[in-house]
């Protein structure tokens, strides 16, 4: 019998502030997750991109089915591949 591995998702998330050339301007906070598997980054201009982004990535694997532990990459499907 296989044993079905439940699915996750590790990202290392750096986020930092932009400072524009005009004092008189706010500054903008920029975001990037990177996936320590293969070192795959994307950036995203604000708050609002990461969120939708994330809630793209989850819901892609909602219709996807788990990986059971003897099948090579049993973590699902890449959620960057269309990036």
């Amino acid at each position: 019998m296989l044993e079905t591995l439940p699915r996750y998702r590790s990202y290392l998330l750096t986020v930092w502030e932009e400072r524009r050339r005009d004092p008189s301007l706010p500054a903008v906070w920029r975001f990037s997750l990177e996936d320590p598997h293969n070192g795959q980054r994307r950036g995203f201009a604000d708050l609002e991109a990461l969120t939708a982004a994330l809630q793209d990535m989850v819901a892609s694997e909602q219709g996807s089915q788990p990986h059971s532990a003897a099948e090579p990459g049993g973590q699902g499907r890449d959620p960057w591949a269309d990036a």
